[in-house]
């Protein structure tokens, strides 16, 4: 395969832009993309499977590549030159030959490929900090192996179904007159996974919110709360608000619907995609402080916390997300997990549910923050059901969520006061 030079300089400036400048490798490519509009199908594929699979194995291309192990994520070091070596042993590892370019740093193939053959460090196989390999293994046990090769999988791309404006089948149809082949997703209804990797946010169906891209596993999250039309309930960590518009089509857009966050443009993003998809039972709310917590509380039928996390279960898809974390935010993370899981369960009526959620494979991030919290407030509420989704067991996501209930106060009055209460008072 012929590699024009400009091509190869985009990559290597942006890999420097990604592990130098720490930015994040889809903004990296989507801005790459706009500054070179003109470039066809071909050099688009070849530059973006180029940074995330160099991005995605690093650290293994790096010792490929003859570099010090130690300094495999120190920015002073991460020079053209040895970018060019990385990209070079990802490419040689891929069959191909290096363009002949005189001024580049010279790689033998024979001497990527000698070293490919010998054994190296389980972390530096798997192209994973040596943090998440301990940690991995002390949470995960035997486990770990198969979940840490499934994390180094590509992404497949997977589609919600705007159930407000058609139907699985009618989508089908219609993303096959615009040449985008799909399939139905077993015990995920609203889902749809894209047979042949393609940029969908240009579609006419997207852009007439007929569907959300979304993974199969993050699917599960919304039905999980077991909403229904007229409801009130609460998105507590909203975000883009990718679960709160499956809310809104599983509650028939009926009801009212509370999207919180601590960052206002994600929520400016959501009430734009709200407007796309149909949706106007969504009211967004910028979380300024306790105060915005305690004013809700016992206000919401259902509460869904998809709380802050690690996101190690979803790495297939954010590669550099773990050349970023490190243990010790992890740690932070946790705590934060459990203030908010404290805090933000107020919210739930006598009666109601919240399902606590995170895209994260930790029993840490897990399990263990659900059965911390029991164990302080047992007498109160009661986990009905949780539900797993790893990597290694199919092509989707991680994610954890539980779904917990809380109790009827007996000395309480058992009507739930009126939808319109979910507006603050003083």
């Amino acid at each position: 395969m012929k590699l024009p030079p400009h091509l190869l300089d985009e990559i290597i400036l942006s890999l420097g832009e990604i592990f130098v400048g720490r930015r994040y490798a889809d903004k990296v490519i989507e801005y790459t993309f706009k500054r070179h509009r003109k470039w066809g199908s071909r050099d688009r594929r070849i530059f973006a499977e180029s940074i995330y699979e160099c991005v995605r194995w690093w650290r293994w291309f790096w010792h490929l590549a003859g570099l010090p192990d130690e300094e495999h994520t120190q920015p002073e070091a991460i020079t053209p030159e040895r970018l060019w070596r990385v990209w070079a042993a990802y490419w040689i590892t891929n069959g191909r030959e290096l363009p002949k370019d005189d001024t580049a740093p010279e790689v033998k193939p024979g001497d990527v490929l000698k070293r490919a053959k010998e054994g190296a460090p389980p972390a530096i196989r798997a192209a994973i900090p040596d943090w998440l390999e301990t940690r991995g293994a002390q949470e995960l046990g035997s486990a770990w192996p198969a979940l840490r090769e499934a994390l180094n999988q590509p992404a497949e791309v997977f589609m919600r179904v705007n159930t407000l404006k058609n139907d699985r089948r009618a989508l089908r149809e219609k993303l096959g007159q615009e040449g985008y082949e799909t399939e139905a997703v077993d015990h995920v209804p609203s889902a749809l996974r894209l047979k042949q990797r393609a940029n969908l946010f240009g579609t006419a169906s997207y852009k007439a919110g007929l569907f959300e891209v979304q993974d199969a596993a993050s699917q599960l999250i919304a039905p999980f709360l077991q909403v229904e039309p007229g409801m009130r309930v609460i998105d507590a960590c909203a975000g883009g608000g990718g679960k709160a518009l499956h809310l809104a089509a599983l509650m028939r857009n009926k009801g009212k619907l509370l999207a919180l966050d601590v960052h206002a443009w994600k929520l400016a993003e959501l009430r734009k995609r709200a407007s796309r998809a149909g949706v106007d039972i969504i009211e967004t709310r910028e979380i300024e402080g306790s105060k915005t917590v305690k004013r809700l509380a016992q206000k919401a039928d259902r509460v869904l916390l998809d709380v802050p996390c690690s996101g190690l279960g979803v790495l297939r898809r954010n590669p550099d997300a773990k050349w970023k974390l490190s243990d010790a935010e992890v740690e932070r993370l946790i705590a934060l997990q459990a203030e908010i899981l404290e805090s933000y369960s107020r919210m739930v009526v006598p009666g109601g549910r919240l399902v606590y959620a995170t895209c994260s494979i930790l029993p840490s991030e897990n399990e263990r923050q659900v059965q911390a919290f029991l164990a302080r407030h047992g007498s109160d509420w009661i986990l009905e059901e949780e539900l797993h989704r790893n990597p290694e067991t199919g092509a989707f996501d991680g994610f954890y969520a539980a779904r917990l209930l809380r109790k009827k106060d007996e000395k309480s009055p058992e009507q739930a006061p009126p939808a319109e209460s979910t507006e603050p008072t003083e």
